[in-house]
């Protein structure tokens, strides 16, 4: 069900004190509990984490011979096996930021892979975090059939390992959004349980997607987006339309004031100028879209 313009229940005061407690600036914060690290915080609750993370080569799998990077995240718990999820970049690459939202998925009970899908077009793998204008630059030339090699790999690698399930799911954000889509299209491998969009959708042709592609669709999926962006936006209704003729499991989430990449600002002070109404939005859309992505992520691979 898609609800257009989801404005979140999050009191007033809360938020207020949430967003401004820390000042003007909240540099060196670990961020918010129970939520992925913003895009200030994200170095020092990667730093502070008490789980186990490493970075592994990961062999692409499409008999190229060659490898990717990833990042792996473990969660702490009592139980023998975890499922696993996937999550894929933006299209600024597998940054620090990414590696924070992976440390909190393994917060929440999983094992987390992060696949960096420009290891191929960067020639090769490297934990060197690239810079944003670069991966932009090269990110464009990673065609759709290599996005999905990479996350395959990713999961493949990730269930195999002695204390995973194997059951997985796919979250993505901006570009790996749209790589959410395209992976749910393609069908995954085995184990292969559904997918959460952070504003990205199926490829569009004159704002709408190919009613095709998503007829191969036969896992959940979930697309949150901030309604400040509103190419997304216009499309969400269209989507929505096209997946429930379909009979497809879907849910749509378009969060009012926030912007495009709000779980990445959250309440992050607005640049080049304060923002504090938009800064509050990007944080309640942060505090629904969460707990929904974790409650969706928990059903789909039976973590109880």
């Amino acid at each position: 069900m898609f609800h257009a313009r989801f404005r979140p229940f999050v009191p007033a005061a809360l938020l207020g004190a949430i967003a401004f407690a820390a000042g003007p600036s909240r540099a060196g914060a670990q961020g918010h509990a129970s939520l992925p690290p913003s895009n200030d915080a994200a170095a020092a609750r990667i730093a502070a984490s008490p789980r186990h993370a490493e970075w592994v080569k990961v062999p692409w799998g499409d008999g190229r011979g060659d490898s990717l990077m990833a990042y792996v995240v473990y969660p702490v718990t009592a139980r023998e096996h975890s499922p696993v999820v996937v999550v894929v970049h933006e299209i600024f690459g597998l940054t620090t930021w990414v590696r924070g939202v992976a440390d909190q998925v393994a917060a929440d009970g999983f094992i987390a892979i992060a696949p960096d899908l420009n290891s191929r077009v960067r020639g090769g793998p490297s934990t060197t975090e690239l810079p944003r204008d670069s991966s932009v630059r090269i990110i464009a030339n990673v065609p759709v059939a290599d996005r999905v090699a990479g996350v395959t790999a990713a999961a493949r690698y990730a269930t195999s390992l002695a204390s995973a399930e194997r059951r997985y799911a796919v979250i993505g954000f901006c570009w790996g959004g749209s790589t959410v889509w395209s992976y749910a299209v393609n069908g995954g491998i085995a184990g292969y349980s559904g997918g959460v969009a952070y504003y990205g959708t199926p490829y569009l042709a004159d704002g709408a997607p190919a009613a095709d592609s998503l007829r191969k669709i036969d896992k959940p999926v979930m697309l949150l987006n901030g309604s400040l962006d509103p190419r997304i936006g216009a499309a969400m209704p269209v989507i929505e339309a096209q997946m429930k003729a379909l009979g497809k499991d879907y849910l749509g989430r378009n969060y009012e004031g926030a912007v495009h990449g709000f779980m990445r600002a959250q309440d992050d002070p607005a640049r080049p100028e304060r923002n504090p109404g938009q800064e509050r939005a990007n944080l309640a859309a942060s505090m629904d879209a969460w707990p929904r992505t974790v409650a969706f992520l928990k059903k789909q691979t039976g973590i109880q």
